[in-house]
């Protein structure tokens, strides 16, 4: 199946790049705002777990929200986890974007191109070919799901 649902922030750079590339390669996706729909500490648990990462390990610790809270300072450790989940669900932009959520199960921070052809490799499309049907059409970055169009970055 190709496709996979990217966690977007619409005035975000890389965000921006992995949704061009994903449209280049005619990737099937939809958009999560994920700022304006912030995931559940449940929904979060399950990203990780995709990602097999820990919650710092994809929390944006410069950012003023986690300064406020010292959180380069927290534990890092499995007892803390929680804490973490806890800060990234309040002010979700402290999450690392773009996320992308493959069909496949899997999930990558796609913050380079790499990791953007990687995501595209795991679809099974072929770049340039289109989407299968069913998913977004390239350059929407809708689905039947998704009602926001992917935007340029601001």
């Amino acid at each position: 199946m190709a496709g996979m649902e990217i966690w977007n922030n619409p005035s975000c750079s890389k965000c921006a790049a992995a949704r061009t590339a994903l449209d280049e390669a005619g990737v099937g996706y939809a958009v999560r705002p994920y700022l304006d729909r912030p995931p559940s500490a449940a929904e979060l648990t399950e990203v990780l777990r995709r990602l097999d990462a820990h919650p710092w390990d994809v929390c944006r610790t410069g950012e003023p929200a986690a300064v406020a809270l010292g959180m380069a300072d927290w534990p890092r450790d499995e007892a803390a986890e929680p804490r973490w989940i806890e800060a990234m669900v309040a002010a979700p932009e402290l999450i690392q974007r773009p996320l992308l959520l493959l069909d496949d199960g899997g999930a990558l921070v796609g913050r380079t191109a790499e990791a953007v052809a990687e995501a595209v490799r795991r679809t099974g499309v072929t770049p340039g070919t289109g989407a299968e049907p069913g998913l977004s059409t390239p350059g929407t970055g809708t689905t039947p799901a998704s009602s926001e169009r992917a935007a340029p970055a601001g």
